[in-house]
């Protein structure tokens, strides 16, 4: 399909640079294709949720994975900003790197001289490989646990292209840009249809009798790359690491043979189990990478519902909502999300969308 069908204009002020207060404040439209939208908000999803519905949600937790550095060549100096997008070993991580033309293999780059936290002077990593786009493979030299506090110590938040070029990461971002549920260390970007959910919000959602289970799925800088290409079949999508524990499995299919709703948090958790589920729907154990595009025209195997912010045009992730929804019904949802106010992107209100066909 030409990437021009996803296109559409957002007025800058619709962008969020904060979450809402509470995070359960945000406003959330409720998507039913052929039914009119209905404006609400996120605290109110118990009432839309049925007794023994399950919401699958990504525990990814974000790692500081924004690190500006120096490589040095001799007496040539270069300033380098490298956002970690996917870690390979216990010592290895790709990453995206500008500005890339300024490194071989087998550069130096030292990493924290930015920081005011003193990790015995600086971050060592050598430029192992070299990739397309701006993508290089660094070998620290610091591995597993150590290399863990390292980044943590002179790493920054990687906030999103849209909010970074508008406001400066500060503290509050740490907190702000993490799911109260964040367990497995490894994301660089959040999952952000999470950030929205709060313990009042568990709490009434237990009293509803939803059920919930957890789901890793550690998310890319990749998430953020622009579509570049003229038609959806020449994307090439990056790869992310991801783990479905065998009794979330047997929950979801548990789910859906007493016919409840599965209602997955976020493109992220929808990745992962139409990635992990079989042809006729029922989910396994699974753990490995995943590179799953979804575009209309795909056949969704496990997925019910999906809660989601509002996202780029010309993205991916407006490409999955389309698929899910349809397009029509997408561009009209998110023409009326504009004129109503909603705030889009990351820190921005969310969207409960429903399948354009019942039944898998």
């Amino acid at each position: 399909m030409k990437v021009d069908l996803f296109d559409f204009e957002l007025p800058e002020d619709s962008i969020a640079l904060r979450p809402a207060e509470p995070r359960d404040a945000a406003r959330l439209l409720v998507v039913q294709p052929g039914q009119r939208f209905d404006d609400r908000h996120v605290r109110d999803l118990p009432d839309l949720f049925a007794p023994g519905d399950v919401l699958v949600f990504n525990d990814t937790k974000v790692i500081p994975a924004q690190l500006a550095g120096i490589r040095q060549r001799g007496e040539n100096v270069a300033e380098i900003d490298a956002t970690l997008h996917m870690r390979i070993s216990a010592d290895r991580w790709k990453a995206f790197v500008r500005p890339a033309k300024r490194l071989i293999v087998g550069d130096r780059i030292s990493f924290g001289h930015d920081s005011n936290v003193c990790f015995l002077g600086k971050l060592e990593a050598t430029v192992a490989e070299k990739g397309e786009a701006g993508e290089v493979t660094l070998a620290f030299d610091l591995s597993g646990a150590f290399l863990d506090e390292a980044l943590q110590a002179v790493g920054h938040v990687p906030l999103p292209p849209y909010i970074a070029s508008k406001r400066p990461e500060d503290e509050r971002d740490r907190s702000d840009y993490q799911t109260i549920y964040a367990r497995e260390e490894g994301a660089v970007a959040a999952p952000t249809a999470g950030l929205h959910f709060t313990p009042a919000l568990f709490d009434a959602l237990d009293r509803r009798g939803v059920k919930r289970v957890f789901v890793t799925l550690h998310v890319g800088a990749g998430t953020f790359l622009p579509v570049k290409a003229d038609d959806t079949v020449e994307h090439k999508m990056h790869a992310e690491s991801g783990t479905v524990p065998a009794e979330v499995a047997d929950v979801v299919n548990a789910a859906q043979a007493r016919g409840n709703r599965i209602v997955v948090v976020g493109t992220t958790s929808l990745r992962l189990l139409e990635t992990a589920a079989s042809e006729d729907g029922k989910l396994s154990a699974w753990s490995g990478s995943t590179d799953i595009f979804i575009t209309p025209g795909y056949r969704f195997r496990v997925v019910d519902a999906l809660m989601t912010n509002f996202h780029l045009p010309r993205s991916t992730l407006f490409m999955l909502v389309s698929a899910f929804s349809g397009l029509e019904t997408m561009r009209a949802a998110y023409a009326h999300a504009i004129e109503e106010g909603y705030r889009f992107y990351s820190y921005g209100d969310a969207s409960l969308l429903f399948p354009l066909k019942e039944g898998r």
